[in-house]
């Protein structure tokens, strides 16, 4: 049995103010999605949670996934959901009993009910069972229960699976949404990700038994503990420390008859805008783009060498846009005071020249630039009128009326 695993889609998401859905993102993901579907051909698809980025989420989040779930079951895909921490429960699962006859079944609430919500697909080699498991959390579980010993995740979480009438001798397939970690050993997270780090644990044990575990909630790829049990990650980058994961996409898999090797593979539907993080000195980074040019991306810029200044933010917005690019965020790593903080450094900075000086000012201020001629002719006349004059007081006011006339002079003969 063909199956796909998709989790954090986060329909409506927006980045540093930008709409990934108005700006198209998401609804390229969802057709591209769908016509992968055409070349897989899967039994069912399974989605783990946060299908929306808000628990009331806008009319286009809606109008979205209703585009996504309508074009799966007009190719008589069955479709399982879960409602993720960022999804209302209430929301997502409304009118499901009408929805599951048409082959979309959703998770329900917990609050009245400690009975999971189960499907049963079959093929040449019978019969498999989806599990649906919301995201939940020990309070709820305590009370579904009746259990108040029910204190933390694991705990919790066990005590459901084990209400539930699951025959470990057939296959069985759970789809959830939650923090589940390999010896108290967690994935390095998205900046997009909630949960704070060691909240909210539970260890893959908790599902041994399962044939494949389909996770949402952490938004990078990867398998927790053993191959089955598994994040698919989000569908694309939804903040730039996502940018550092491994490939995202799709997850592949292949049921065969219980107890045979699962097959797993992970696809790729490239993004609209991929997200690039430039970091390095103002020069390397202008070089470097100049000499080979990238279009249509998201990008955050990061100077190491000096402070963001209009003048060289502007060169890079200008730059990008002329590419089709947004430039979402930009930041500086350096530090103008740090240079002063040992003696050699301040050293260095006594022993250099007024003209020295002078270009690593313009510099700064023009984003790179070096002072044309006049600019250093006015410096060297400056120079010129108050060599002899106080280094720790300030010029004359004589002083400052020939500066201005050279000024003013040169101003005059362009």
């Amino acid at each position: 049995m063909r199956i796909i695993h998709v989790a954090d889609l986060h329909f409506g998401k927006a980045i540093h103010g930008v709409s990934l859905l108005e700006n198209g993102d998401q609804g390229y993901w969802v057709d591209q999605f769908l016509a992968l579907m055409d070349e897989i051909h899967p039994k069912a698809v399974v989605i783990a949670g946060d299908v929306y980025d808000r628990s009331a989420p806008s009319g286009d989040a809606v109008e979205l996934l209703s585009r996504m779930l309508t074009g799966l079951s007009e190719k008589g895909i069955s479709v399982m959901m879960v409602a993720g921490n960022h999804d209302s429960v209430q929301r997502l699962s409304f009118a499901s009993l009408l929805l599951a006859r048409q082959g979309l079944h959703i998770s329900g609430p917990l609050f009245d009910s400690d009975q999971l919500a189960r499907v049963t697909l079959s093929d040449e080699y019978g019969p498999v069972t989806f599990w649906l498991m919301p995201y939940v959390f020990p309070a709820l579980i305590s009370q579904t229960l009746g259990d108040e010993s029910l204190r933390d995740y694991d705990a919790a979480v066990r005590a459901l699976l084990a209400r539930q009438e699951i025959d470990f001798s057939q296959r069985n397939v759970l789809i959830a949404h939650q923090n589940v970690t390999a010896n108290g050993t967690e994935a390095e997270r998205g900046g997009s990700e909630s949960m704070i780090g060691g909240i909210g644990q539970i260890d893959y044990h908790c599902f041994d038994g399962f044939d494949y575990v389909a996770l949402g909630h952490i938004h990078a790829a990867y398998a927790v503990g053993r191959d089955t049990v598994r994040y698919a990650g989000s569908p694309m980058c939804y903040h730039f420390n996502e940018v550092r994961q491994s490939v995202k996409g799709p997850v592949l898999i292949e049921l065969g008859a219980k107890g045979e090797p699962v097959g797993i593979e992970v696809l790729t539907i490239p993004p609209l805008h991929p997200m690039r993080e430039l970091r390095g000195t103002y020069k390397e980074l202008r070089d470097a783009e100049l000499a080979a040019p990238r279009y249509n991306e998201y990008l955050r810029l990061v100077l190491t060498d000096r402070r963001l200044s209009p003048e060289n933010t502007a060169f890079f917005e200008d730059l990008f846009r002329s590419r089709g690019s947004i430039l979402m965020d930009r930041c500086s790593e350096h530090d103008p005071f740090q240079e002063n903080v040992s003696a050699p450094a301040a050293g260095a900075l006594e022993q250099k020249s007024v003209r020295e000086l002078f270009d690593d000012f313009y510099a700064e201020r023009s984003g790179g630039d070096s002072p044309d001629e006049k600019d250093v002719e006015l410096l060297t006349w400056a120079e010129e009128v108050t060599h002899h004059a106080d280094a720790h007081g300030s010029p004359t006011e004589a002083e400052i009326e020939k500066i201005l006339a050279f000024a003013l002079k040169q101003e005059a003969e362009e």
